[in-house]
């Protein structure tokens, strides 16, 4: 068990204990608990300075935060269903703050496993098909009715069973609640917007949850430049539908621009094309250029709510991930470095500490993992988003393998464009030892992650592919790891072009393969985490946030 663990370090008020039920049932009071003993998360407020901001943009954070919530309410229903039915069931107070961090009755550090005994195995779907809705079912049904492929295979529904067997609803109906009253406080928020763009986003994004249409909406996104505010929100990654990948979850994200840290890093898009020239594989998986209007920012954020609060947090975005915007315009990578600043100081250099051999730990620095992290997420516009063999764009050929794999490519291709870069002099201030070592100590803190996230399957992937190739080398008698640099380049491009290739084909049964093979934690692999959990280092982060942390 990866969280086996003992801690001095966490706050005892999230120690978890338990109750039972179904997903859509409260659980009865004498339910057994099977639960954790120490939570896995760091408690880190969420704050940004707010004192250049006008009385106007105050309000707006206020507007925009109320609307957070309401997204929150939606995921909610999409991950488990009834949440006050859930959360009114357990008595212990520890207990509801854990299932409030799930989302559910599920441990998403623990590949989904049920804290709470009763519990079975949560529906790889979610709650955006009927629980007991098998694949198999889902294409007979579209076999014998095509014309409902559209409507079914849409980011923008939830399947349900009718009368007359399986209907897609879309959100706007399902959740119109929620939706109407966020789409109005959008409304208010972008009256009292000073930026121009952010106001024609804001009522744009409005419409979009009214009419599950986000193109637009996207479209106006990628326009904004230096707008101090922003949000994302809405219906945007699909890592919850872990049955075929095909259905986006609701979220939010309200953050403050750090437009000194934003200048620094916006000199960097103008290299996307030719990095994308430079991919290691044949021209016809790098054919598709990408948009030239793509940027990086930095930013504090300042409150997390439904899918990128649930579980394990997300320190960088990259989007909008409609494949037609991406080519016409390429992507905005936000960095989030107040969140990225606690996972680095609580996490990565303990790690560091105890995984890392003792000559190599000065190399994992602060701005070595914001760089990792930023061409990470710049490495998502790179390679093909369209397969070479007709199957239609490379997330609807790989289905629930798509995201896993995504974040493989963009991880590896990122560590890539690191060493390219600084062949051509284009990174100041770290070297490329730094980016590697603290790349290597960065797929221990995201492993633990676990199977069930996207992220945890694709470091599980690389650390067997690295250590099959030597990119590292491992010293039994200290535990710890070192960097063979020469081997290191040799993986890491080897890793790209088998990646690239994979999505570029479409190849649903070889990625299939390569999880099966590579995706897994081994024994040795294993026990090291395993020390981590004894030396207390936390898993994740989880917020103190909101209008009262941030003084509003």
């Amino acid at each position: 068990m990866i969280l086996r663990r003992t801690t001095e370090l966490l706050l005892a008020a999230l120690v978890v204990a338990g109750c039972a039920g179904s997903p859509t049932r409260p659980a009865p009071a004498s339910a057994e608990v099977r639960a954790p003993t120490e939570n896995p998360y760091a408690s880190v407020a969420l704050t940004a300075d707010l004192s250049e901001l006008s009385d106007n943009q105050k309000e707006m954070l206020r507007l925009l935060l109320r609307a957070a919530d309401l997204m929150d309410e939606v995921f909610w229903k999409e991950a488990y269903g009834d949440r006050d039915e859930l959360l009114e069931s357990v008595a212990d107070e520890n207990t509801r703050r854990f299932a409030e961090i799930n989302y559910g009755p599920w441990d998403r550090l623990q590949d989904n496993a049920s804290f709470l005994s009763g519990y079975g195995e949560k529906p790889k779907g979610a709650r955006f098909y009927p629980d007991d809705m098998t694949a198999e079912e889902f294409e007979q049904h579209l076999a014998a009715h095509p014309e409902n492929a559209e409507a079914f295979r849409s980011l923008y529904t939830v399947i349900e069973r009718g009368p007359s067997g399986l209907v897609a609803v879309p959100y706007r109906e399902r959740f119109a609640e929620q939706i109407e009253q966020a789409a109005a406080l959008l409304r208010e928020a972008s009256v009292l917007a000073e930026d121009e763009g952010f106001r024609r986003y804001l009522a744009l994004r409005a419409d979009a949850l009214l009419s599950d249409e986000y193109q637009e909406s996207d479209l106006a996104w990628m326009d904004m430049k230096d707008n101090p505010i922003d949000c994302v929100i809405g219906p945007v990654e699909t890592y919850e539908d872990q049955l075929f990948g095909a259905k986006a979850a609701h979220t939010a994200y309200v953050l403050i621009k750090d437009m000194d840290w934003s200048r620094k890093l916006a000199r960097y898009a103008e290299f996307l094309p030719e990095l994308q020239e430079a991919l290691p594989v044949p021209g016809k998986y790098k054919a598709e250029s990408p948009g030239s209007d793509a940027d990086l920012n930095a930013y504090d954020v300042i409150y997390y709510a439904g899918d990128c609060n649930a579980g394990s947090k997300t320190i960088a975005i990259n989007l909008p991930n409609d494949e037609e915007v991406q080519l016409q315009k390429g992507t905005r990578r936000l960095q989030l470095k107040n969140a990225m600043r606690a996972k680095f100081d609580r996490i990565m250099l303990p790690i560091g500490e105890v995984l890392i051999a003792a000559d190599q730990r000065t190399h994992i620095t602060f701005d070595a993992f914001f760089g990792n992290t930023m061409f990470h997420e710049v490495a998502h516009g790179l390679g093909i988003k369209n397969t070479i063999t007709l199957k239609g764009t490379v997330r609807e050929a790989l289905k629930d393998q798509a995201s896993a794999l995504e974040e493989g490519k963009a991880d590896i291709l990122g560590l890539v464009m690191v060493k390219q870069l600084h062949e051509k002099g284009a990174i100041e201030g770290t070297s490329l030892m730094d980016h590697y070592v603290t790349f290597l100590a960065g797929i221990f803190r995201s492993v633990r992650f676990g199977a069930a996230s996207a992220h945890g399957r694709a470091n599980m992937l690389r650390f067997n592919y690295f250590e099959r190739e030597g990119a590292f080398s491992y010293d039994p008698n200290l535990g710890v790891y070192r960097v063979e640099v020469d081997a290191m380049t040799r993986a890491m491009e080897g890793l790209a072009r088998e990646i690239l290739i994979l999505q570029g084909n479409g190849d649903y049964a070889g990625v299939t393969h390569l999880m099966e093979e590579m995706g897994t934690v081994g024994p040795r692999l294993q026990a090291d985490l395993d020390r981590l959990a004894t030396a207390g280092i936390p898993v994740d982060i989880v917020f103190e946030q909101g209008a009262k942390v941030l003084g509003l």
